[in-house]
């Protein structure tokens, strides 16, 4: 661009320059300046071209000599890189050749940690250790060898669970409440089976992820909530009375999962069940009030047995009095007589007994009733859902189950308290025939 420009400038001057001559002899002069401008510039442009090539050249040999040089260390890095490669080989086989029964060692150690950090993460004693299965999960994923200290680690962590499991002691821990709410509370625990604070029994679920102690929402009976304050109000050295869940919680999540029979009831008995309670309470009503009828009434025969005059105000006075009011008439219309009186008098002391039996024999078939209705929710379910998952069978069976053992239950009381009624009305009929009989036995002794 330099050498254009140049060329550019002399031209324009030398046409300035003629531009500007007056005679030949000047333009002649200009005319040879100008060519004798143009060979100088010439002369410096070959010897830039020659210059510039030159240049080229020697890039070039230094560019070629660079590519040698490269191309010789690759060859070396490619030999080097071989014989390294032939020295991991020979190195990783002596390794192995030397490592032999550790490498088998190796394997049970990482097996071991992962077992023992399975255990100690469900382990209760984790909730007053927490942490403790953090070295053995690293060493459980890891590639390299573990060292003699670390070997005595997985050990100590072994050894120190087997000894909390055989104590009991108290510390203070984070514990979920059964509203929600977490509390930092005073803790005892008995070995690895059970927890306890504040009389309520505590379930620890590794499976969740708060790794709380968490109070059961349902607790066990109260017999068991007294054993579990005693054992936290006890005094070191005391000996107190404790039940131990020896499922390590399964009892108690069994408990929390557990109806009760209200709960079961309520839930599962359904329209059914309410009727067939509501006949059990009906029965039960006309059985305390005929027991109460038939004792009454035996009661007031049992003093007429004792006396002479009769008292109206009790069946066998009533019979009495028929016998005391008619002593002029025959023994066969006074017969007549007593066998009326008695068929008057059994009617009340029978009355009720029949329904009574009405409703023990309603309530199993309420019940047959609810296992029929039970059952066929569960075919409807079937139809919809299929079998795969039996818990959406579990409601028809359910209810056709509670039904049914609330008919049972129903109807077995029912049964008896008839039975027991209805012997101690026929034991008053009989009372009555028998006083009568013994009228007329007497009256036919006296008139010969």
């Amino acid at each position: 661009m330099k050498k254009l420009s140049i060329i550019v400038g002399a031209a324009m001057l030398m046409v300035a320059s003629l531009a500007n001559a007056q005679t030949l002899e000047q333009l002649a002069k200009i005319v040879r300046q100008a060519a004798s401008s143009e060979g100088e510039i010439n002369q410096q442009r070959e010897a830039q071209f020659l210059s510039d090539r030159n240049n080229q050249r020697n890039l070039l040999a230094k560019a070629r000599a660079e590519l040698k040089r490269e191309e010789k260390r690759s060859d070396n890095l490619k030999s080097a890189y071989d014989k390294l490669e032939r020295q991991l080989a020979e190195l990783t086989t002596v390794l192995q050749e030397r490592m032999g029964n550790l490498g088998e060692l190796f394997g049970i150690v990482r097996q071991a940690s992962g077992d023992i950090q399975a255990a100690l993460n469900d382990s209760m004693v984790s909730a007053q250790f927490p942490g403790r299965g953090a070295f053995l999960s690293e060493l459980a994923q890891r590639k390299a060898l573990p060292n003699v200290q670390e070997l005595r680690t997985v050990w100590s962590r072994m050894v120190t669970e087997i000894a909390e499991s055989g104590k009991v002691v108290k510390f203070r821990a984070q514990v979920e409440r059964a509203n929600g709410a977490k509390e930092n509370m005073e803790v005892v625990r008995v070995g690895v089976f059970n927890a306890v604070s504040n009389g309520s029994f505590l379930d620890w679920d590794p499976a969740k992820s708060t790794k709380n102690l968490i109070e059961l929402a349902r607790q066990p009976a109260s017999r068991f909530r007294a054993m579990a304050a005693d054992l936290q109000e006890a005094a070191p050295g005391e000996v107190v009375a404790m039940a131990v869940d020896f499922t390590r919680g399964q009892i108690l999540r069994a408990v929390v999962q557990s109806k009760t029979p209200i709960e079961r009831v309520e839930e599962d008995g359904g329209i059914v069940g309410y009727v067939i309670i509501g006949v059990g309470i009906l029965g039960l009503l006309i059985c305390l009030w005929k027991a109460l009828v038939l004792y009454t009434t035996g009661a007031r025969m049992g003093r007429q047995l004792k006396v002479q005059t009769a008292d109206k105000g009790n069946p066998l006075g009533r019979v009495m009095a028929i016998f005391t009011d008619n002593t002029e008439t025959d023994i066969g219309t006074l017969e007549l007589k007593l066998d009326e009186a008695i068929l008057r008098e059994s009617a009340p002391l029978e009355t009720g007994l029949s329904f009574i039996k009405v409703l023990y024999v309603v309530a199993p078939l309420l019940g047959l009733l609810g296992t029929v209705v039970g059952m066929i929710a569960t075919f409807q379910q079937i139809t919809l859902f299929g079998t795969g998952d039996p818990r959406m069978m579990a409601g028809g069976i359910s209810t056709a189950l509670v039904t049914t053992v609330l008919g049972l239950v129903v109807a077995i009381p029912l049964t008896v308290f008839h039975a027991f009624l209805q012997d101690k009305s026929k034991a008053m009929i009989q009372i009555l025939e028998e006083q009568a009989a013994g009228i007329i036995a007497r009256l036919a002794e006296r008139n010969g």
